[in-house]
């Protein structure tokens, strides 16, 4: 059968993967070795290739380039992946326990059902880190109880209507996250759990909140002009210095709202 070569660069040197032309995948020595290359200041460059399933547990993909490139079924736990680029890369039914993925850019990424926790008890210990990540555009389906979000870039992503769109049983969890500064403009976080998360000073100005779990949240600081708040549950819920309050929609409409924290 006719063999195929791909080179992947490495700032000047290259690595030749040779196999049949069926066969894209990569294997986990090829991954390794890639990365054992990869000289300080440079980074190592996945882009568009097939790492579908492997064990990719504790491996340093910092500063690497992996765009477009497929980890469905990947595990990446305790990873480290922060300043990566995953722009349009496929990490559905990835393990992500304890990984790294601070100030990485995961634009319109596909993220469906992701492993967080090792069990069903989420973990704090076990929680991901997405601190300063540009999610903008990403399809995100996952429980992220208790995930570090602060900072991070969510407009257009994809998170309250993905159960809808994709007809499934799933439903995002970001009961606990720490969502202080994130950039949620726009977003539909509509029926999804936000109970005890931590969005203080916090964009959600014309977001969809409508019948959203915000009780015990802290939104000190947020900016919630032209957000639906219809039918979200605002009990315990800190409003205090809130930005647009007047402008947000549905307020009259909150459930428990005379219970909220002015």
């Amino acid at each position: 059968m006719r063999l195929t070569r791909r080179v992947i660069l490495l700032g000047g040197a290259a690595f030749a993967l040779t196999g049949e032309a069926s066969a894209a995948a990569l294997t986990l020595r090829e991954v390794s070795a890639v990365l054992a290359k990869t000289r300080s200041g440079q980074r190592p460059d996945f882009s568009h290739q097939d790492l579908g399933f492997l064990d990719l547990s504790d491996l340093d993909f910092k500063q690497a380039t992996l765009v477009g490139s497929n980890l469905y079924g990947t595990n990446l736990s305790r990873a480290d992946l922060s300043g990566s680029d995953l722009s349009g890369a496929t990490l559905d039914h990835a393990t992500i326990t304890r990984t790294n993925f601070s100030n990485a850019t995961l634009v319109n990424a596909s993220m469906f059902d992701i492993a967080a926790y090792s069990t069903l008890e989420p973990s704090l210990a076990e929680a991901p880190n997405f601190a300063g990540a540009d999610l903008s555009g990403a399809l995100v389906v996952a429980r992220l109880t208790g995930v570090d979000l602060h900072g991070a870039n969510l407009t257009h992503a994809r998170l309250g209507d993905a159960r809808h769109r994709l007809l499934t049983p799933f439903a995002n969890d970001f009961s606990g996250c720490n969502l202080s500064a994130a950039d949620l403009t726009g977003v539909d976080l509509h029926d999804m759990s936000l109970a005890f998360a931590k969005l203080i000073g916090a964009d959600l100005s014309g977001a969809n909140l409508a019948g959203t779990d915000l009780a015990g949240a802290d939104l000190t600081g947020a900016n919630l002009n032209g957000t639906d708040l219809t039918g979200a549950d605002l009990d315990g819920t800190i409003l205090r210095r809130v930005k647009g309050l007047g402008g947000a929609k549905g307020l009259d409409h909150a459930r428990h709202r005379d219970k909220a924290v002015y």
